[in-house]
């Protein structure tokens, strides 16, 4: 029996870029696109892709504002995005158990 359904991962959190992103608002709350962008170690070009999608899943918002003229946008992980993320990380953690266990019973055989 299958540990989790694969069909049921969020793709919308799912690879390395998006899950950063998720992980990096609900750890440190409220963070500028540059700061997103040196922690990620991405491109401006693939990071504002991520960042739209998480913002169409409606799992971050983003606040654009100017800073002695110069535009600052900042973006927060959302209700829904919380929960998303969780979801997320118990369908890995129950995976991952999943896996230790399926291990633990070859190295019995």
């Amino acid at each position: 029996m299958n540990p989790i359904d694969f069909n049921g991962l969020d793709s919308a959190v799912h690879g390395p870029i998006r899950l950063g992103i998720m992980t990096a608002l609900q750890v440190d709350g409220t963070l500028d696109f540059t700061t997103l962008k040196r922690r990620l170690n991405t491109v401006d070009g693939s990071l504002n892709l991520h960042l739209g999608k998480l913002q169409e899943c409606g799992y971050i918002t983003g606040r654009k504002a100017f800073i002695d003229l110069r535009p600052k946008t900042t973006y927060r992980i959302t209700t829904a995005g919380r929960k998303a993320l969780t979801n997320y990380l118990q369908s890995m953690k129950s995976l991952s158990e999943y896996m230790e266990s399926a291990s633990e019973g070859q190295a019995s055989s």
